[in-house]
């Protein structure tokens, strides 16, 4: 309750109110650390009120020893979901609950923490969440309360400026480089897009990821297509043109193109869709994947159960990559891995993966990452 309030009163919220839901940032060991263990586990006594789910952890909660990670970093990163599990937190670690079945409705408040889950709900699910952070997510959780400011109220979910896209957007890293591009010029004002075509839930996954790695983006609108767009406008708003020029300058300077050799191409950041892992298992079926390089797929466990249902995880592991549950490739250990060298097809994993893991990131379309650790 005291995190609550400080923040109701920093911000000048007038009151609390009830959230329907919460998702928790602080999971990784990579970024909690020993003193978050220590806090965490001090809540003990405390239990949520709300459905309440994870950020991704740092590996696979299964299948880590096949990640190859330390045991040392694995029991200390079990000991941080089973702190929260005792907290009443359900242990399913993802940045996409909305692939769970964690749907908020239409107008829902809820308290959600990592970028692009925020951006997701705020924008394409039309709930409302301000970028919370792991305390104030969890303290939510437990009061099932937040403070009434930001994303919450009417008047801040108007656009500031206007983007008009004025080239075709061919691959998901496409829009994921163009939420980049976007989010470095909005910071933390609301974008409205003009002239997206054949828009689908993974493209707006990949464009508000990029928007919130780029910027501190929480909410999008687009013409046509999201639930606030025809509310959205108003009068005098900047306006900003997104074409050719922009699109390869994303891929060449703000980036690092995918060279013929890497230690690992890591998909699923966000976490892949199911029809993402698809798209993989379609492009190595038949095919290797280099002896001294890795392919690594992140998703849901949810999502993971229905790809290895659909035979998809079995095409994957035939050409020698992994599909993993839980984890995330920015808050991986890789460098106490060996892995020096990653390609990845999301601007957001590119700038977290160079950020957190302390490797090289190159950025380029599925293709591209897929055909940097296959045989020839």
């Amino acid at each position: 309750m005291e995190i609550l309030v400080a923040l109701g009163e920093i911000y000048e919220a007038d009151r609390l109110i009830p959230v329907s839901s919460a998702q928790i940032a602080g999971v990784s060991y990579t970024s909690l650390g020993d003193d978050g263990i220590e806090w965490l586990e001090s809540l003990e006594g405390a239990h949520v009120t709300i459905p309440a789910v994870l950020n991704p952890a740092g590996m696979d909660l299964e299948n880590w020893r096949r990640m190859e990670v330390d045991p040392e970093y694995a029991r200390k990163q079990i000991r941080i979901i089973e702190a929260y599990k005792r907290l009443g937190v359900r242990p399913l670690c993802s940045c996409t609950p909305y692939l769970l079945g964690m749907v908020p409705m239409l107008g829902a408040h809820v308290a959600w923490s990592e970028s692009s889950a925020v951006c997701y709900a705020n924008s394409v699910l039309g709930a409302r969440t301000n970028r919370e952070g792991g305390p104030s997510a969890l303290a939510s959780a437990i009061i099932g309360k937040t403070p009434n400011y930001g994303y919450h109220l009417d008047e801040n979910r108007k656009a500031g400026l206007i983007i008009e896209v004025e080239v075709e957007l061919k691959t998901i890293s496409d829009y994921s480089a163009l939420g980049y591009w976007a989010g470095k010029l909005a910071g933390s004002n609301v974008p409205y897009f003009k002239g997206l075509k054949g828009v689908d839930s993974v493209r707006l996954k990949a464009l508000g990821a990029g928007l919130g790695a780029g910027g501190s983006v929480a909410l999008y609108h687009v013409k046509g297509v999201t639930p606030e767009h025809k509310t959205a406008l108003v009068e005098r708003v900047e306006r900003h043109q997104f074409g050719e020029v922009e699109l390869r300058e994303v891929y060449t300077n703000y980036f690092k193109p995918i060279p013929d050799r890497v230690d690992l191409a890591a998909i699923g950041c966000p976490h892949a869709s199911l029809d993402e892992v698809k798209e993989v298992a379609e492009l190595v079926k038949g095919r290797r994947i280099k002896d001294d390089s890795r392919l690594w797929v992140f998703t849901s466990i949810a999502v993971k159960r229905m790809a290895e249902r659909c035979g998809y995880l079995d095409i994957i592991r035939a050409a020698g990559g992994e599909v993993y549950a839980d984890g995330c490739m920015a808050l991986a250990p890789l460098k106490d891995m060996g892995i020096e060298k990653v390609a990845v097809n999301s601007s957001k994993a590119a700038f977290y993966t160079r950020l957190l893991a302390k490797v090289d990131a190159y950025f380029g379309d599925l293709r591209q990452c897929i055909e940097s650790v296959i045989e020839r």
